[in-house]
């Protein structure tokens, strides 16, 4: 299947379908047209017969050396086919030629889904200290009290 960096029609098309990537509306607030304005470069798409079927949205850290996958979404039918992996090997890929060091990507804990796809598909790993349900987060991560899985791996050895 062929990666193409996404464009603002595609975009409006996984917003528009959100429900069918994630089987919710959960996660539209995190979809913004500057993933593709301002770090378009980072921002890809696989399709199908002319439809979005999955993407990745991610940008460089302006503060380490490391990538950021902000979103990746499958579109319920054509998920477990190795798309997502496809999209992070791309995105990896891509941050090695530019020297970078490490890739990260963050989820809730209650996500089992995306935990165990991150862990076992992808190799990364879970930083921070168990819960109360025993799965590792970190703490205050994304504010006050708002504990997240934050999933690591180095990619420049």
């Amino acid at each position: 299947m062929k990666i193409e960096k996404c464009t603002m029609l595609e975009y409006d098309e996984i917003v528009k379908d959100i429900v069918d990537f994630w089987g919710s509306d959960r996660t539209l607030h995190l979809h913004h047209p500057y993933l593709i304005y301002e770090f378009g470069n980072t921002a890809f798409v696989i399709k199908e017969q002319g439809q979005a079927i999955a993407y990745l949205f991610g940008f460089y850290s302006q503060t380490e050396s490391l990538a950021y996958v902000h979103l990746l979404g499958v579109r319920e039918k054509y998920q477990r086919q190795g798309l997502g992996e496809l999209l992070y090997e791309n995105f990896i890929n891509i941050a090695k030629s530019k020297g970078i060091a490490k890739i990260k990507a963050i989820t809730t804990a209650s996500n089992a889904k995306s935990i165990a796809f991150h862990k076992t598909r992808i190799g990364m790993t879970l930083l921070g200290q168990p819960n109360e349900a025993g799965v590792n987060v970190v703490r205050d991560y994304s504010g006050a009290n708002k504990h997240v899985v934050v999933f690591e791996k180095r990619i420049d050895k």
